[in-house]
């Protein structure tokens, strides 16, 4: 249950922050000068975009947070039995962080209108979300060998349910970044292309997010993070 307050709690978070850049309360109607000349009102697809991926992970979160609150429901059972998480994962997420920081600079530098700067954070930013999901398998690959296996205990279930969806999600996002780096490397114009940057950059710091919070959630030091907050505010 700590776990998905803590998620949703830093999902509000994110979400209030995003919403506070888009405009919401602008008066587009009232703005002098052509639709062009000011932030928003050369195109209402961009929005329209910004609001389907919105939508989509309004959608993705709600799933984790059915499979943590399951989670966390199971563990509390007696037949519940741990498995050692592989130092792999650590990792991982560090691959995942550096994946993430790749697409936002890409997205900056799309801002500036470098695309030299672009197609290098793209193409670092998706070789290093290949590199993570590799790991992930590798890291099932020797709780495999170690006999950790899916129908052993319910917690190896788990562990593999979570880390598959995780990596299911990411490896769609990979499409979309693929289709985005491949438009740019066809010399399409950064100013057409700097929407989809950003949202491939949004997208993985979600997908970062939910990483964290399970890797807590396998851990166990989200629930001791929830504790020591508490004593904090007690």
């Amino acid at each position: 249950m700590s776990a998905i307050i803590l998620f949703l709690a830093v999902l509000a978070v994110i979400a209030g922050w995003w919403l506070s850049q888009q405009r919401l309360m602008a008066k587009p109607w009232l703005e002098e000068g052509a639709v062009g000349d000011f932030p928003g009102g050369d195109a209402m697809t961009w929005p329209a975009a910004k609001v389907g991926l919105g939508v989509f992970l309004a959608v993705a979160s709600a799933l984790f947070v059915l499979f943590i609150s399951a989670y966390s429901m199971r563990m509390s059972v007696v037949d519940w039995r741990p498995l050692p998480v592989p130092r792999l994962l650590w990792v991982n997420t560090g691959v995942l962080v550096v994946s993430s920081v790749a697409l936002q600079w890409s997205y900056v530098a799309a801002r500036r209108q470098d695309t030299e700067s672009v197609m290098i954070g793209l193409l670092a930013g998706g070789a290093s979300a290949v590199i993570f999901l590799a790991g992930q398998l590798l890291a099932w690959q020797r709780l495999g060998a170690a006999g950790y296996f899916v129908a052993s205990n319910p917690a190896n279930a788990f562990f593999y349910l979570l880390t598959a969806v995780h990596g299911l999600h990411l490896t769609g996002g990979l499409v979309a970044l693929g289709r985005t780096s491949a438009k740019v490397w066809r010399g399409a114009e950064i100013a057409e292309m700097r929407l989809s940057v950003e949202l491939c950059a949004i997208y993985w710091h979600f997908m970062l997010l939910v990483w964290l919070v399970l890797l807590g959630l396998l851990t166990g030091w989200t629930d001791d993070f929830v504790d020591i907050c508490r004593r904090l505010l007690s």
